[in-house]
């Protein structure tokens, strides 16, 4: 058969494979215990799986509305105004999705044209930027500060223009497990008063928060909720990223732009799980329970590291825990990442690869959703190094 010889001008020439691929793929192919990845290896609740196939059995298996189940829109209204005390309407501000990540492409292919600016914080999640870049938008970095990866609004306030359409923000933050306060929100209010800059929040775990700290959701604040593009995951929430399923919320007039490029994007996300997930919301405690649930597991995980050689701040969210190898080798946070997975039988993610200009600080990310004895395997070859 001929093969295509024509030349290929690339939108994304500086991807390849997202290293959550790559470090998976090494993980399975030296037998190491994968921390890499961001998914759970314990099971979802079995209620709502029976949900789901009780919804099946009563023929919910075809197409919804694009915008998703009216009883699930309703319950995620609910719910915005009991956390959040912000009233979103659900036939005209909430939008279900096929996952955090077709939420957030969704939102920028809807509102940031070519020649817009758009700033990214780093350590940045990577899906932003690439889709910054295949709606020729342009990505403005400013790097998140200290070991608790703080923002300096000040340097925020310096990069914005005439041309800034856009700020994403992500808290709880994947990758440093940082989250942002009250007065953070203040001061993103006071920036882009009297501005049209919009703000896309990736909130995708909004329920696994620590310490005693509360989310602080730009829901909160009226000011930003008006010009806010607001996402967050089930999938993340009730274990089951497998399942991509998420929702963003947005005023009305930002939510039809999204619906416009929603509907050609994926049209509709899979309805008799939207009819499980609806059902699923009416007890609370299925999702205000995660930040016991998991501040457990990160708690137990930091102590079963106390005797290794590995710095170690708490997350304040989060799944993730970053550890600081600075006094076990010089060596590049992507080389040692990879050693450790070959040698040592523990894959990782690399803070590095979360910046446009590799920055190394000697720190590693490692997943924590994962069953007692995944941790204390993990741990066991942590401490021997």
């Amino acid at each position: 058969m001929p093969i295509y010889s024509g030349n290929i001008h690339s939108k994304l020439p500086k991807t390849g494979t997202t290293i959550f691929t790559i470090m998976s793929k090494m993980a399975n192919e030296h037998n190491a215990i994968n921390l890499s990845q961001g998914f759970p290896d314990f099971s979802c609740s079995k209620k709502l799986l029976s949900l789901v196939s009780k919804h099946m059995k009563m023929g919910h298996n075809q197409y919804c509305q694009l915008q998703g189940v009216q009883e699930l829109r309703e319950a995620i209204s609910e719910k915005m105004e009991k956390m959040y005390s912000a009233k979103y309407d659900p036939d005209t501000e909430i939008n279900i999705t096929a996952g955090a990540t077709q939420a957030i492409y969704t939102a920028i292919t809807a509102l940031v044209r070519e020649g817009d600016e758009v700033i990214v914080l780093e350590p940045a999640y990577d899906c932003y930027v690439p889709a910054i870049e295949l709606n020729g938008g342009i990505p403005i970095y400013v790097q998140l500060k200290g070991t608790d990866f703080h923002v300096d609004w000040d340097e925020v306030q310096k990069v914005i223009s005439q041309k800034t359409k856009m700020i994403i923000l992500c808290t709880p933050h994947n990758p440093s497990g940082g989250i942002m306060n009250a007065s953070d929100m203040q001061k993103l209010e006071k920036l882009t008063r009297d501005t049209d800059i919009i703000v896309l929040s990736d909130e995708v775990y909004e329920h696994i928060i620590f310490d005693g700290y509360e989310h602080q959701s730009v829901a909160r604040f009226p000011q930003l909720m008006n010009r806010s593009v607001i996402v967050y995951s089930f999938g993340k929430t009730f274990h089951v990223t497998g399942w991509k399923i998420g929702y963003c919320v947005a005023p009305e007039i930002i939510m039809k732009e999204f619906r416009k490029v929603h509907q050609w994007v994926v049209f509709t996300v899979n309805t008799p799980i939207q009819y499980a997930i609806a059902e699923f919301l009416k007890d609370e405690n299925s999702y205000l329970g995660l930040y016991d649930f998991y501040q457990d597991k990160r708690d137990y995980f930091i102590e079963l590291l106390k005797g290794s050689k590995f710095k170690i701040i708490p997350a304040s969210g989060s799944y993730f825990q970053l550890l600081d190898y600075s006094e076990i080798t010089d060596e590049k946070d992507t080389e040692y990442a990879i050693r450790l997975t070959k040698e040592h039988g523990i894959a990782s993610i690399p803070m590095s690869v979360f910046y446009h200009k590799p920055v190394d600080n000697k720190r590693l990310r490692f997943c924590f959703a994962k069953e007692k004895k995944t941790l204390e395997k993990a741990a066991e070859k942590l401490c021997v190094i």
